[in-house]
């Protein structure tokens, strides 16, 4: 598990203010699940946003965004969004804002027995 602790620690002041967070590793990074949902992902210093399907075009117009490839299928609703793509505070605070709002409507996966 590979993470930069600096972008890790600007996602957890970004999250503070949320009930319920929990850290676990996942997508070979650190991944912030919020409701016990997938939020946000840190995986060395590129973030890994789940968006959802309605924001997921309009996100890759965006430099420094790439679609999440798993399989060899593109992940709609995922991204990554590399340095250049939240280097200001204001693009930062974008992205955590919008992995929240689809957080509120995303579904739950299933716990594992």
């Amino acid at each position: 598990m590979a993470y930069d602790e600096r972008v890790a620690n600007r996602i957890r002041e970004a999250l503070a203010d949320q009930p319920l967070v929990e850290e676990k590793t996942l997508f070979q990074g650190l991944a912030f699940m919020v409701d016990d949902k997938m939020c946000i992902c840190v995986r060395n210093d590129v973030l890994l946003c789940r968006i959802g399907p309605d924001e997921y075009e309009a996100a890759l117009e965006i430099n420094g965004v790439e679609p999440m490839i798993h399989n060899g299928r593109s992940m709609k609703g995922y991204v990554f969004v590399n340095p250049e793509g939240y280097a200001s505070r204001e693009a930062f605070e974008s992205w955590v804002t919008k992995c929240l709002g689809f957080n509120k409507v995303a579904k739950s996966s299933k716990k594992k027995k």
